[in-house]
């Protein structure tokens, strides 16, 4: 798999909430579509719901199927701390932070437009837990 692209409704509320996770994106102001390559080569791009039909002539509007986008951290305390600064800039609590049965630090927040976004902190035996606590009120 080489990319992933997301199509948003608001594309510097979108930026703004992948630049809290970490993702280096330049300014696009104005921009209908905006590119981020990692080092591997695998790029994650967001295109404003009006510029789809450019590439994708039988697009629509339709949305099936569902996905959780991962993101690994490099620590546990850093799960909870992205997962705070999310929320506090009204971004949806999908699942708040717990230490999951695989051993991760585990929390999942939806983007703008309701993609969940998973945050996971390294693998620790010592974190194993069960079961997942509910998303806050």
């Amino acid at each position: 798999m080489s990319q992933i692209n997301l199509i948003v409704a608001d594309m510097d509320r979108t930026v703004a909430f992948y630049r809290v996770l970490g993702l280096d994106i330049e300014d696009p102001p104005g921009s209908p579509h905006v590119a981020v390559t990692f080092a591997n080569g695998f790029s994650v791009e967001f295109d404003v719901s009006s510029s789809v039909e450019h590439w994708d002539a039988g697009w629509s509007r339709a949305t099936g199927g569902n996905a959780v986008l991962g993101l690994q951290l490099d620590s546990a305390e850093l799960v909870d701390q992205v997962f705070a600064a999310l929320v506090a800039a009204g971004h949806r609590a999908h699942q708040r932070p717990f230490d999951a049965f695989w051993g991760g630090r585990y929390a999942i927040v939806d983007d703008p437009d309701g993609h969940p976004v998973g945050l996971m902190g390294p693998i620790d035996d010592a974190r194993k837990h069960w079961p997942p606590v509910p998303p806050p009120s």
